[in-house]
């Protein structure tokens, strides 16, 4: 296998174009291929969920933060600052999106026993039977992909392996 000295584009025996990644990694064709697939398929997954949310009368924002507030492993309780850290977003932007939901009836908010500065958010019951009926409409989403994108993961762990 030939490449440039200096880490540039070079050929395979076979002809596919390559480019140096490191010390030891050159990435092929296949990989940007890969790569595109396996973006074109979050992208599908994305744009299914969006649409789904408002189906469901919410933003996709909204839906997620739901998700995530349930999703938190432990008490089902998180702070404004996870949840703005959760959704990528300013702590003042997760304040005004725990607005919207508790004015729809979907989130509470209660003071930490333990530390009375923190607000703890937590689903209603009506939050949490939507979220429920959302989320079995996304892992049938997921089940449906799901093969596609084991079988895309698989072959780029395959091809990981042969590099090395």
């Amino acid at each position: 296998m030939t490449t440039s000295d200096r880490g540039g584009a070079g050929q395979t025996r076979k002809g596919a174009a390559v480019r140096r990644v490191g010390a030891d990694r050159l990435l092929v064709k296949a990989d940007y291929e890969a790569l595109a697939e396996f973006r074109y398929y979050l992208r599908r997954f994305l744009d299914f969920s969006q649409r789904a949310a408002r189906d469901f009368g919410l933003t996709p924002q909204q839906h997620q933060a739901l998700l995530s507030i349930m999703g938190k492993p432990g008490d089902g309780l998180i702070t404004i600052s996870e949840l703005a850290d959760h959704l990528l977003v300013k702590h003042h932007s997760a304040v005004e999106l725990t607005d919207r939901l508790e004015a729809l009836g979907l989130v509470q908010r209660q003071t930490d026993e333990t530390d009375r500065r923190r607000v703890l958010l937590s689903l209603t019951a009506s939050a949490q039977d939507l979220l429920a009926r959302m989320s079995s409409v996304h892992l049938e989403e997921l089940r449906r992909i799901g093969p596609q994108l084991t079988a895309l993961l698989a072959g780029l762990e395959r091809d990981r392996a042969e590099v090395i």
